[in-house]
């Protein structure tokens, strides 16, 4: 299966209070993560990644993704294009709260292949996935989603990279309960 990314100025973010069905993309890797207080589901797809987190019977899911991506607007939450920097909340029922930082940079190409060789680099924690050289390129882009899980949160790290466009996508996102 050929898996290239779309461009990066085709890509958006969203946050919705449901789940998406899993036919909507395509997933490369996952993991689910099991605590006693919350339920998650991540996933690196061909775009970005899909988060699906369930906690105090509140589901959240976070999707990094072309713009073009056919996707539900009802209960999406956060719906912005992925330029730039921008920083996100949101306050749930149930004293969920969610918090999310996300950032495109453009950097010179030595900066951009440090960071493409250093994702994969032996990661041993998270979720890594190399997709296929676009043809224009020797190397294909590279998505790495760290995993830090605590009692009541579930803090995320993704590194998306785009080699056709020298541009690295960051996004740290945190799901938690209330104590």
């Amino acid at each position: 299966m050929l898996s290239v990314r779309p461009k990066v100025a085709e890509l958006a973010f969203h946050l919705y209070g449901r789940s998406l069905h899993p036919e909507l993309y395509t997933q490369h890797q996952t993991r689910r993560i099991e605590r006693s207080h919350y339920q998650a589901q991540v996933e690196i797809t061909n775009c970005g990644h899909v988060v699906t987190w369930v906690g105090n019977g509140v589901t959240l899911c976070e999707v990094a993704t072309s713009a073009h991506q056919p996707l539900p607007k009802k209960r999406c939450l956060i719906s912005q294009p992925l330029k730039g920097s921008r920083t996100e909340r949101s306050s749930c029922r149930e004293g969920v709260q969610y918090r999310t930082h996300f950032q495109l940079e453009r950097v010179q190409s030595d900066l951009f292949w440090m960071v493409q060789q250093q994702l994969g680099a032996d990661q041993t924690e998270g979720l890594l996935h190399a997709f296929d050289s676009s043809g224009r390129m020797a190397l294909g882009a590279m998505s790495y989603v760290g995993i830090e899980t605590r009692h009541r949160s579930l803090r995320l790290q993704a590194i998306h990279t785009f080699p056709d466009d020298h541009a690295i996508v960051k996004v740290e996102s945190l799901f938690s309960l209330p104590e």
